[in-house]
């Protein structure tokens, strides 16, 4: 079982986003900027090219709500999305707000914040979300 199922199932705390019958989002604990987001289909898949068709054929239109979303809430000039896949063996999207390529450089460093600050964040992306 992997981190990302165990948060799936509830044994793991996170700040859900947004979820359905294939997908859970939530915010990433090590984020690149803030409101960065991780979209994650329910099947335990490690790599993202090998997830069922039907998930791969949803998994962008579950995902815009959340992108539109974290525009609305952050000032930023578009929601990059990247699929690494590297430091969990479960397929995943990174939806992360940036005004410029280099604020999606997983080498950087990442941000911190308290648990305060990370109820904030959920609560202004999940306020602006629509689906």
């Amino acid at each position: 079982m992997t981190l990302f199922t165990k948060i799936i199932q509830g044994e793991i705390p996170s700040y859900k986003i947004a979820e359905s019958n294939l997908f859970y989002a939530f915010l990433d604990i090590f984020p690149l900027q803030k409101g960065h987001t991780l979209v994650v289909p329910k099947c335990e898949v490690d790599k993202i090219f090998d997830v069922p068709d039907t998930y791969l054929t949803e998994l962008l239109l579950f995902a815009k709500p959340i992108a539109k979303a974290l525009e609305a809430s952050f000032e930023c000039n578009r929601v990059g999305i990247v699929t690494v896949g590297l430091e969990v063996p479960h397929a995943h999207l990174h939806l992360i707000p940036i005004n410029q390529a280099k604020d999606m450089e997983f080498s950087g460093p990442k941000l911190s914040f308290t648990k305060e600050e990370m109820i904030a964040i959920q609560q202004e992306i999940v306020s602006k979300l629509i689906f």
